[in-house]
């Protein structure tokens, strides 16, 4: 069956459990204590922050590389028949806000 254990067993066994408490309640207090709340919450609105930033990057540089490939080949060389008549909207677009802002200055 079991030993019987001596007193100096049982104060050392009452001893280290003591120990033991006093290890976890410091680390209970050290969990709880503002600033370490603080500091975990400033950690996880970071941390998503990146993220987002990170999925933004990812997102704008695909959209661009589109963008990109249907006015370049995949050789590099621009593709002619298809910037002159995106420029030639852009100018007409242009010209027509720079119109239209003339007229409303001289009304």
């Amino acid at each position: 069956m079991s030993e019987a254990r001596t007193p100096a067993q049982i104060e050392a066994d009452i001893a280290r459990r003591r120990q033991d408490l006093a290890v976890t309640l410091d680390e209970i207090g050290v969990r709880v204590h503002p600033k370490t709340i603080v500091g975990d919450a400033k950690a996880k609105a970071a941390e998503a922050v990146d993220r987002t930033a990170g999925r933004a990057y990812v997102a704008a540089n695909r959209a661009v590389s589109g963008v990109r490939a249907q006015f370049v080949s995949e050789e590099g060389v621009p593709r002619i028949e298809r910037i002159v008549p995106v420029a030639l909207l852009t100018v007409a677009a242009v010209g027509l806000l720079v119109v239209s802002t003339a007229r409303r200055r001289r009304a």
